[in-house]
């Protein structure tokens, strides 16, 4: 599959975003006219540049409000064409794009339109020139992509064809599989662009908040499966329009760009396998039957990715700080057991059964307590980094000696390394031998396991983040919520496996202002994190906490009242939930009760126990948390 993207989504000057895209991998782009407009690079210097990177130029856009105007206005509109064609020969650029009329059009006449487009594909035969005819969701009198091509197939010529935009599409529901019926050599050119579902109006839905492919919630397999169907074998370009994008790292949000379409080509390619059986029933019989089971019959080749299934669990928790009295307290009191510091590095290892948490000393002087890096339980690491790795995902490179595991290592967006370990059926972990008297088996004490890690994800990297879970790691994202709290709302995404042995909760961090010195990922780190273990019996887990005087988060009591008007629980129950500064849900499948220590540098922990088959995660007690952290966030800032 050819890859492409516009200028348009990226930050930077055009030759920032030109060098970005070279080096994200891409094979050409599309020169939005402003950049162009904008830049001091001349036609020519922008063709040399691109040949020198080796990009190919695919597409100019946008021209506008071309059609369904006035003959005097055409013939302005004709002019302005003549030029915008003649600047496309200086590029070495065949291609245009022009969008359905918006702002001038004023007579509703396909006739009309048609008589206006062959007249504008004569001029662009003339200078060699393709015109790419796209329907915007908001087109004034055509708006859909049928409707466009019904145009263009009116006109008949060699030098008119139609772009097929999946945001135009998708956001307004039209449905996808009439793309299959167009000629191949009709769709000269196709943009995909991703987007959450969201209730607005379509203009400002796409100027704002489109994504990549993978970070929001269009079927873009479907819509490529029929493309692929139909015969296109051009560019797959992306498009999008994104406030956030556009003040992000540009080499940054470039390789994120190429993540997405990998991910998608692998997508597409696995939607169409899955619907082969329908394709080939509608295709016939005979040698079309036979051609239509495999694939890669398709004019568009699409790559696959090395497979692998999601997560089997949790393997590890670490958190790095070069202060570690505080959470060796915590995690003491908690009912963790110390298991000794490894062998050859300055680390340490507790664990309450086959929860396991690594404390990190080898941390820059003065570094409060964060988490820094996940293990997951997985059936091949190594197969599992090689895909991470063709998904662009950076390399952490980790210093073993001999008889020491070595963990596959890949870094997300917010800088937590995330380490693929070798699962095993019972839970164990074979390294833990590097540790203490050599710990290979869960401690024979309290028994719980890493229920769920929360990570803050800095704002210019959010979707970002849950692309790359869902595509390195095989996550499934679930609808995004947003929780209440003093500093306004946090915007929660969780991302789990089928079986919820993994659960990762992804929270939008709010915008901090960084110290002098503070740079990068300073930002997250200051917006506090948690781990969540699972315990069988959560009340007397915190009875025992409390014997040892952990400093549970203070739960106010008319959290309570409101709990019993809520729930009406047993007195005695409610008692005890109080006492034990507990919080307490219920929905039709279970019961959740959890408990939060107080925050320790940037990390605090959360017990659990879920009753029954409850899948959440406390949602209503969530802006709770948050107000109580907020109090002695700033209490502590009063007192310091």
């Amino acid at each position: 599959m050819r890859t492409g993207i516009a200028t348009v989504c990226l930050s930077g000057t055009l030759k920032e975003k030109m060098q970005a895209c070279a080096i994200a991998g891409f094979d050409g782009i599309e020169i939005f006219e402003q950049d162009l407009v904008t830049s001091p690079l001349s036609p020519e210097d922008v063709r040399k540049m691109a040949a020198d990177l080796g990009l190919g130029l695919d597409l100019y856009q946008p021209f506008r409000d071309f059609d369904s105007v006035s003959e005097d206005l055409l013939q302005e509109n004709l002019r302005r064409a003549d030029a915008k064609f003649k600047l496309m020969s200086r590029l070495g650029m065949d291609t245009i794009l022009v969008c359905t009329n918006v702002g001038t059009a004023t007579i509703d006449d396909d006739d009309l339109r048609a008589g206006q487009l062959s007249r504008l594909a004569e001029l662009a035969g003339d200078h060699g020139v393709k015109v790419a005819y796209e329907a915007l969701a908001w087109g004034k009198y055509v708006n859909d992509y049928e409707h466009a091509h019904r145009l263009v197939d009116t006109v008949d010529h060699p030098n008119l064809g139609t772009c097929l935009d999946s945001f135009h599409i998708l956001s307004r529901d039209w449905d996808t599989a009439p793309i299959e019926a167009i000629k191949p050599e009709k769709i000269f050119f196709v943009q995909v662009a991703d987007a959450p579902k969201l209730s607005m109006d379509v203009l400002s839905w796409s100027r704002h908040y489109r994504v990549f492919p993978g970070e929001g919630q269009f079927e873009l397999a479907k819509f490529m499966g029929h493309v692929a169907r139909a015969g296109y074998s051009g560019p797959v370009s992306l498009e999008v329009f994104n406030d956030v994008f556009r003040q992000s790292d540009v080499e940054r949000t470039a390789v994120d760009a190429m993540r997405s379409l990998i991910w998608l080509e692998e997508q597409s390619a696995k939607w169409l396998d899955e619907n082969a059986a329908s394709f080939a029933q509608g295709a016939g019989s005979g040698d079309s039957l036979a051609n239509a089971a495999g694939r890669r019959r398709y004019p568009m080749e699409l790559a696959t990715l090395p497979k692998v299934a999601e997560p089997a669990g949790f393997n590890f928790a670490e958190v790095k700080t070069d202060e570690p009295a505080q959470l060796e307290t915590l995690l003491g009191q908690l009912g963790f057991e110390f298991d000794g510091r490894h062998r050859t590095k300055d680390v340490q290892l507790w664990s309450m059964g086959q929860a396991r948490v690594i404390i990190n000393e080898q941390a820059p002087s003065h570094s409060e307590p964060a988490i820094a890096a996940l293990g997951f339980d997985v059936d091949s690491p190594v197969i599992a980094s090689a895909r991470a790795q063709q998904l662009k995902a950076p390399v952490v490179p980790r210093k073993v000696q001999a008889d020491e595991e070595v963990f596959q290592g890949i870094a997300a967006p917010d800088s937590t390394e995330i380490f693929l370990c070798q699962g095993s059926p019972d839970g164990t972990a074979a390294w833990t031998h590097e540790f203490g008297e050599g710990l290979e088996h869960p401690s024979a004490g309290a028994q719980a396991v890493i229920d769920h890690v929360n990570l803050a994800q800095p704002w210019q990297h959010f979707d970002e983040a849950v692309l790359f879970y869902t595509s390195a790691l095989a996550l499934e994202p679930q609808p995004f919520a947003e929780v209440a709290s003093p500093s306004g709302l946090v915007r929660s995404q969780v991302m789990v496996t089928s079986d919820r042995a993994v659960r990762l909760v992804l929270n939008l961090a709010p915008v901090i202002q960084q110290g002098p010195g503070q740079q990068g990922n300073g930002a997250r780190k200051s917006y506090q994190e948690h781990i969540a273990f699972a315990v069988d019996d959560l009340v007397a887990t915190a009875r025992t906490a409390q014997a040892r005087g952990l400093d549970f988060l203070r739960i106010p009591a008319n959290y309570y009242e409101d709990l019993d008007a809520r729930f009406a629980l047993d007195p005695s129950f409610l008692a005890t939930l109080k006492e034990l500064n507990l919080l307490y849900d219920r929905d039709s499948n279970g019961e959740f009760l959890h408990l939060y220590t107080a925050t320790v540098g940037s990390v605090f922990f959360e017990m659990v126990e879920r009753r029954g088959n409850y899948d959440g995660y406390g949602a209503p007690n969530a802006p709770v948390r948050h107000a109580v952290q907020y109090d002695s966030l700033h209490a502590h800032h009063v007192h310091r």
